[in-house]
């Protein structure tokens, strides 16, 4: 049996990606097994978003060609769509899959070996490359039909719906590497989630490269989706990837909130505080459209998790738009807040925009927001010490030298039970009392949902 080993860079699309394409060599009586171990077949799904994010996806490459020099490596995704000269220039490299392409990966594969079965000693480099590197930003491209049918972390699911950007916001390379909206028909995304559901999974999470946009290019809505990925039985919690501010209106908050299923977790991206950073940014949105969203969404579910990202130094960022930025966080008040120092993308109008911000700069405002964000999130969280709340389980953690059965609560709050109280895959509820960790708190009177 031919084994191979796969390894995923970057975000949660990729991911599913990574997982739909292990399926796929499983289906072809592939040995699947640790990207450290030897391997006929190494599959590493690129990433793109920062020039370090290339970096790392050329280190991976080249750590594979080192672990079996026989071996086919395998580069697929953003990197190479985006660095497709550079990466066919890589002699660790074997085959090169685009974004669109990668349901073609076993039959690549086969034609690599084939050939190399075939070819003189002297043949190296990448074959026919330019075949498998699609115009992504033609208009008009069909979704690509990828599809798993279990997910490897058993009780939630990354379910990719939607894929491409039409936004083009400055700092950012995605349109690029991942071309123009398309996504799912609702029917094939209920058929997915049905087949997870009978293989026991209980959570789904509908995720996208720019999920708002979902069903635009086919006149659907994100919202019709939801309804109907709510009617299938078995699946007990729906959670929703990154959302754009610009979606959140009184009709699709109201109706979310007549979804009993669906997680009040909402990951609404911000980048800034300031509006002149955001009109620098290319974002579609100002403070005051996004401060509204957030009132909603506090107006029709009760204590929701809303949680955002935030670049700090973007070139022009003032002392006074810094200032802007911190203060309008502390307004809105966030669950959690992933804070990133703006880093030069090549290939974008950020890159070369005039007022660069200082390294050290960016460090010490990233460290004024990293303590905000912890002071903000620790008083979320405090919020259900002494209340009842319903956890779904997923795995067993030591912590402070006790063993747990962990899980979260709808809001994304990690909960631990004593392992003996615990299960995997299971939904129970109990009463929150304390925390046991810089970020878990414990349950007790457990007992078993319905």
């Amino acid at each position: 049996m031919k084994k191979a080993a796969l390894h995923n860079l970057g975000c949660k699309v990729n991911a599913y990606e990574t997982e739909a394409m292990q399926q796929l060599l499983e289906q072809a009586g592939y040995e699947i097994v640790p990207f450290t171990e030897q391997a006929d077949v190494y599959v590493i799904n690129t990433c793109s978003v920062t020039n370090m994010a290339d970096r790392k996806s050329r280190q991976m490459l080249h750590k594979a060609k080192k672990e079996n020099p026989d071996s086919i490596v395998v580069a697929a995704g953003c990197y190479v769509q985006t660095s497709s000269e550079e990466a066919a220039r890589d002699l660790s490299v074997d085959i090169i899959i685009g974004n669109d392409k990668k349901h073609e990966l076993v039959e690549l594969i086969e034609n690599c070996m084939n050939q190399k079965k075939n070819a003189n000693e002297e043949t190296e480099g990448v074959d026919d490359w330019k075949e498998n590197i699609c115009d992504i930003n033609e208009k008009g491209r069909a979704y690509e039909a990828l599809s798993i049918s279990r997910t490897e972390e058993h009780t939630r699911a990354f379910l990719k719906v939607q894929d491409g950007c039409n936004q083009f916001c400055t700092y950012c390379i995605i349109p690029y590497a991942r071309g123009r909206i398309r996504s799912r028909k609702a029917e094939e995304v209920v058929r997915e989630v049905e087949t997870l559901a009978a293989n026991g999974c209980k959570e789904v999470v509908l995720t996208g490269i720019h999920l708002s946009s979902y069903g635009l290019d086919h006149g659907d809505n994100l919202l019709h989706l939801i309804q109907e990925v709510h009617k299938v039985e078995g699946i007990r919690r729906i959670r929703l990837g990154s959302l754009e501010p610009g979606i959140i209106d009184e009709n699709f908050v109201k109706e979310l909130a007549k979804l009993e299923k669906i997680c009040p977790h909402f990951h609404l991206s911000l980048q800034s505080g300031c509006d002149a950073t955001l009109k620098r940014m290319n974002r579609k949105y100002d403070t005051a459209t996004y401060e509204a969203g957030c009132k909603l969404i506090r107006k029709y579910f009760t204590h929701p998790a809303i949680t955002t990202d935030v670049i700090v130094g973007f070139p022009g960022e003032t002392e006074e738009e810094f200032e802007a930025t911190k203060e309008f966080l502390e307004r809105i008040h966030f669950y959690e807040m992933h804070i990133f120092k703006y880093s030069k993308r090549k290939g974008t109008k950020a890159a070369v925009m005039p007022d660069q911000v200082p390294e050290q700069v960016k460090t010490e405002r990233s460290k004024v927001l990293l303590a905000l964000a912890q002071e903000m999130s620790e008083e979320f969280r405090e919020y259900y010490v002494g209340r009842p709340e319903e956890i779904l389980l997923e795995e067993t953690d030591e912590i402070a030298g006790n063993v747990y059965f962990t899980g979260y609560t709808k809001e994304y709050v990690k909960i631990a039970v004593p392992e003996a109280e615990g299960e995997e895959n299971i939904l129970v509820k109990g009463v929150v009392t304390g925390r046991i960790s810089a970020d878990v708190y414990r349950m007790e009177n457990i007992e078993k949902a319905e």
